[in-house]
């Protein structure tokens, strides 16, 4: 039997704890054996850790670049503290969402862009020390993200991971591919006028893709309102781990395979990349 991994999805996102486990069971009927729960600051690593033990799910703790700001000068140890007390919970499967974010104009300039590279380093030398692997946010920094993770690996070279929402060029792809990543896709994917991450999700070898939805950020074209139609009152479409068959088979039709093929391969892609996932999913 085949079915879906989300490696990246929100969950803790939702307004209320029973609306989250709604959602997931949702995903459930659709398929979705498994989503990954990363946490994104400091605050909300038990609710991810709960969250993931209560729907039979995994999660990762990290503290995102867009939290950076907020973050306080302890919360490193902190994450540290966390990690070692949970390094046996089988279901933290790694150090995430993490990286870098040169997108927000704030997040460029000094002083929190070397506040961010700060805490990315010391993030991904915490993966080391758990021997964790980590998701990466790599929104317009995606070389710098490159030369941080060789910066840190030394000699070693190699990490387990995932570049969540890729969106770089094939030859950043393969950089990241030969550390030993893969890479996400997600709803991102099924806009047409996406051209060069329709292409490079065509392109690249099925063994570097796993799937995500991002939830509930990232929707799918079919959830998405415009500036237009959110003018109007329409409220834009939030997104759903549930929503991932129907990415896939959006990127299965890119590639010419059956949506179970995909299925199967990108499964088989997000163990090699999370490999505690392994121990929590059916065989």
């Amino acid at each position: 039997m085949t079915y879906w991994i989300d490696t990246h999805c929100h969950l803790d996102a939702q307004k209320s704890r029973p609306l989250a486990q709604a959602v997931r069971a949702r995903a459930a009927i659709n398929n979705v054996a498994h989503c990954v729960l990363p946490a994104v600051e400091l605050g909300n690593f038990d609710v991810v850790r709960e969250l993931a033990h209560t729907t039979g799910d995994s999660y990762a703790l990290g503290i995102h670049p867009l939290c950076v700001k907020p973050a306080l000068d302890d919360h490193l140890s902190r994450l540290d503290a966390t990690l070692m007390q949970h390094r046996d919970d089988p279901r933290l499967v790694a150090v995430g969402e993490i990286g870098l974010d040169f997108f927000v104009p704030e997040l460029c300039v000094s002083p929190l862009r070397e506040r961010q590279e700060y805490f990315f380093l010391s993030q991904l030398r915490l993966a080391q020390k758990y021997d964790l692997p980590v998701i990466l946010h790599t929104r317009r920094s995606v070389d710098r993200v490159l030369k941080g993770l060789r910066e840190v690996a030394g000699a070693r070279g190699q990490w387990h991971g995932i570049a969540h929402a890729f969106n770089g060029s094939e030859q950043q792809a393969r950089a990241f591919m030969a550390l030993g990543f893969k890479l996400g896709f997600g709803g991102a994917l099924t806009y047409e006028r996406a051209l060069q991450l329709r292409r490079l999700a065509i392109s690249l070898p099925l063994d570097a893709i796993v799937m995500e939805t991002d939830a509930p950020d990232m929707p799918p074209h079919w959830l998405y309102k415009t500036a237009e139609q959110r003018a109007a009152g329409a409220a834009q479409g939030r997104n759903e781990p549930g929503e991932l068959p129907r990415i896939g088979a959006e990127l299965a039709a890119l590639r010419g395979i059956s949506a179970d093929e995909l299925a199967e391969a990108t499964t088989g892609n997000a163990l090699a990349a999370l490999p505690r996932l392994r121990a929590l999913l059916p065989l």
